[in-house]
């Protein structure tokens, strides 16, 4: 029997931003570990697909359509889970939409973009890490796992408002993590290399970016969301991460090492 099978059994997890890309397979990965897992995810065609693959892969899924603009709705897919199951074990904030605005300095960016982008990469996730605490505390047992960012690690060019957004969500679980500790719940984070939807849509922006990227990688390639980064989540997810919280966990390659060298070309 696979040991992986094993190590989520009886668990149930909210991923949000789960019909795609790194939470899509962080969701298969769960479901694959023995873990019940919602799809709150906005977009109704792929969260319902995904959750249809969940169950074809033998697991238990559920679809809530979750809009992380909105923290009330984002609140009221933790209750649905809670409410569903009587409980909420493991909670992972990934989602983050397609980014729509172009990259810029910072003298640039106005305060609705930084608005939407705090909602989007910070509010949405501290509302449902506020909405999971009491399910979490009442059973001395709880998982958070947060996916932030190596823009803001390495404070990438051209896009503070979103490095601000993911840096203020690392902050808050390390904190989250000390304050969290005695109830028997862990915070940790991962600051993935792969190509996530945010970097996809940065891409089209900033043609070239990818394949400097992936020249300046220790391991010279960008990482697969299915292969790298689901297992990290599954391992902080289980037991044998009992003892680790307020970690940021590098799946990058060594990306984060060096830092970014490279910038798109923009006057400022």
């Amino acid at each position: 029997m696979n040991l992986m099978s094993q190590l989520l059994e009886g668990r149930v997890a909210l991923v949000t931003g789960a019909g795609a890309g790194i939470g899509r397979a962080i969701a298969r990965a769960f479901v694959c570990a023995g873990a019940s897992v919602v799809v709150a995810e906005y977009n109704e065609e792929t969260g319902a697909q995904v959750a249809t693959e969940l169950a074809e892969l033998g697991g238990e899924g559920l679809f809530i359509r979750t809009d992380i603009m909105d923290v009330a709705s984002v609140t009221a897919a933790v209750e649905e889970t809670i409410s569903r199951w009587g409980t909420i074990d493991i909670l992972v904030n990934n989602a983050y939409p397609t980014m729509t605005h172009r990259p810029a300095g910072i003298e640039a960016i106005d305060q609705q973009r930084l608005r939407d982008s705090m909602t989007a990469g910070f509010f949405a996730a501290t509302a449902a890490m506020q909405a999971a605490f009491p399910s979490m505390k009442s059973r001395s047992y709880g998982r958070v796992i947060n996916i932030c960012s190596l823009n803001g690690v390495n404070a990438h060019k051209f896009t503070a408002d979103y490095n601000a957004a993911k840096e203020a969500l690392r902050a808050y679980t390390r904190t989250a993590a000390v304050e969290w500790a005695p109830h028997g719940i862990t915070a940790n984070i991962i600051c993935p290399g792969a190509a996530t939807t945010p970097f996809k849509a940065l891409a089209e922006f900033m043609p070239g970016m990818a394949d400097e990227i992936k020249k300046t990688n220790p391991m010279g390639y960008m990482g697969d969301a299915e292969r790298d980064i689901a297992p990290v989540a599954v391992f902080l997810a289980s037991d044998m991460s009992v003892y680790m919280t307020g970690n940021t966990l590098f799946v990058d390659g060594g990306g984060h090492i060096n830092g970014v060298p490279w910038a798109p070309e923009i006057d400022v």
